[in-house]
């Protein structure tokens, strides 16, 4: 099996050459290489043969773009990316007026549950590693180099990702030791030096993991998955309401705010029937009211194997209205990728769907 070395800081990567017989300086080397995306037959720092030595024993890219699609509304790309075991995840660039921001996947598939996802459907395969992490960033950065060559009169650099949030396909904290050593990989000085005041992790609400990660000392934006006021209506969908009350999540929110100072995101995906009515509204504001947060407000995006379905505009126009009256701060979030199949997991099982057909196809031919 080959070693990944993407997953590596610079000093681990140093001690590795070592261990190889080589110089401490090369490890720095292929740290950096790594970091700009370059794969080992691009690395000219170093002699051909160590990269061909490289390049028979080591992974530097352990990620790779299968497809692609961009949406015709707002430039929104939607990757299937492909992993070195043949499994692939998903990701989601978009482009803000800051500058470009990747939603990355952090296991294959998600063993959490919920109704209103396409990523749990076949359970959680396996977790990434933190290379894997970091190769979705370096393949969206590799993606920008070549569609978007750098701007006349800036500082000739190609336009690259600058916010990433944990919210792909699974659960963060369902991974959490390799999650926390993708975020300080991040933030590595010969690396991609990415703030982590620029990343926000999702969870559904595994309440341990949360007061772990505020014992982190790591600014990162924590996303509540809640959607739903209350813990019955929470339990129809979410099957980890069996485990944590939102009391529960709520207080270690308080705790995460206390030891971070940074304000807590609730995510709340208005479903009809089931969580949009104006008392559902009233009762979340009330259960929110003297925490320091937000809410994002999101249509349900419909997956056509779950039975849930979305809003109107007008529900999530009157459910905005009832927070912003009980001062609760509150948003409709942008819609991007509506015409690309944005929702998370829905490419990936389009792709599952078509390797399982054409495999079929092929036994039949047989």
């Amino acid at each position: 099996m080959k070693t990944e070395l993407t997953g590596m800081t610079a000093a681990e990567l140093s001690a590795w050459a070592r261990e190889q017989g080589l110089p401490a300086f090369r490890g720095k080397q292929i740290f950096q290489a790594i970091h700009r995306g370059e794969d080992f037959a691009e690395m000219s720092s170093l002699p051909a043969a160590l990269r061909e030595q490289l390049r028979e024993s080591a992974v530097a890219q352990p990620v790779r773009i299968r497809a692609e699609r961009v949406s015709r509304l707002d430039g929104t790309v939607k990757f299937l990316f492909s992993l070195e075991d043949g499994n692939c995840v998903e990701g989601v660039l978009m482009k803000y007026h800051y500058g470009y921001s990747l939603c990355i996947s952090t296991q294959v598939g998600c063993r959490m549950g919920c109704r209103f996802c396409a990523s749990t459907l076949e359970g959680c395969v396996r977790n990434l590693s933190a290379g894997e992490m970091l190769g979705e960033i370096l393949a969206a950065d590799r993606y920008l180099r070549e569609k978007e060559p750098p701007e006349e009169g800036g500082d000739g650099q190609a336009p690259r990702v600058s916010h990433v949030v944990l919210m792909g396909s699974g659960e963060p904290l369902d991974n959490y030791d390799q999650v926390m050593k993708f975020l300080r990989l991040l933030r590595e000085p010969d690396g991609l030096r990415i703030s982590l005041r620029n990343v926000s992790l999702s969870t559904c609400g595994l309440v341990p993991e949360m007061y772990r990660l505020a014992e982190e000392n790591l600014p990162v934006t924590l996303c509540v998955s809640l959607h739903a006021p209350n813990d019955e209506i929470r339990r129809r969908t979410m099957p980890i309401a069996n485990r944590y009350t939102i009391s529960e999540i709520l207080e270690a929110c308080r705790n995460y705010l206390r030891k971070t100072g940074r304000r807590v995101i609730f995510e709340y995906a208005l479903s009809e029937g089931v969580n949009s009515r104006e008392e559902d509204a009233r009762e979340l504001a009330s259960r929110l009211r003297g925490l320091q947060c937000h809410v994002n407000l999101i249509p349900l995006n419909p997956v056509k194997e779950r039975s849930l379905k979305g809003v109107t505009e007008k529900t999530v126009s009157r459910f905005l209205r009832v927070l912003e009256e009980e001062h609760i701060s509150a948003t409709r979030r942008r819609e991007m990728g509506d015409d690309i199949e944005g929702a998370c997991g829905q490419l990936r099982r389009a792709a599952l769907s078509a390797e399982e057909r054409a495999a079929g196809e092929d036994g039949a031919a047989g």
